[in-house]
């Protein structure tokens, strides 16, 4: 039991501190005064080019936040402490392709926030349990699915046509998560066998070195 809880508390540790900065930044601005929007992506503008790295950092106020900081917290942690193996690329991987997306693809304004990030997360956690065909993980799916299913409308601007959303950054995040899916499929936690299988595996090789048996095996005249 404390095994896990350490296992649980140390994939929280890395989510748990992006998302301190992110509060730092926003206490920053709120306590001083001090506008850290143009720290977003700003799309085809090069000004807007470190935003890639520091977009999810910043936020439109407490309440924007406030949205934002749960999901990103469990999700991240999820995503830490179902696949530690590749838990850092994917999330440098999610990070940094949301924001290329909205660099080339946004809105001319200026787009912030860890939308993105979260939606990569989510997208990637779901599609990666279905992939795997493992047990747990397709169960983490599906709770993914329940807790935040209703996220996939955030990808179309017509739900929200005069709200200041970077839907870009949702559709960017999304895609980025599908993509690390497939493309980690191979890395990290599979599919659990079970010796049944093994056996059966042993039992097509037999079958198959009988019809199909090896050059040195072939009496030839």
């Amino acid at each position: 039991m404390e095994t896990e809880k350490k296992r649980l508390f140390g994939a929280a540790a890395i989510p748990l501190i992006l998302l301190v900065l992110m509060w730092a930044v926003e206490l920053i601005h709120y306590a001083f005064g001090i506008n850290f929007f143009e720290l977003g992506v700003h799309p085809l503008h090069w000004d807007g080019l470190p935003g890639i790295l520091l977009m999810p950092f910043v936020h439109g106020g407490f309440k924007h936040l406030i949205a934002n900081s749960f999901p990103f917290l469990i999700l991240g942690t999820a995503l830490f402490y179902f696949y530690r193996e590749i838990s850092l690329k994917v999330l440098i991987g999610i990070w940094l392709l949301s924001g290329i997306w909205v660099w080339f693809g946004g809105r001319d304004s200026w787009h912030i926030g860890v939308s993105g990030v979260i939606y990569g997360l989510s997208s990637f956690l779901f599609f990666s349990g279905l992939i795997r065909k493992n047990v747990q993980l397709s169960a983490l799916a599906l709770v993914v699915a329940f807790l935040y299913g209703s996220m996939i409308w955030g990808i179309f601007p017509d739900f929200f046509p005069e709200k200041n959303i970077s839907w870009e950054g949702h559709l960017g995040g999304l895609v980025a998560g599908i993509i690390l899916a497939f493309y980690y499929r191979k890395s990290g936690p599979q599919r659990k066998r079970y010796s049944w299988e093994f056996e059966d595996d042993d039992e097509d090789d037999d079958e198959n070195s009988y019809w199909n048996p090896s050059k040195k095996n072939v009496n030839t005249t």
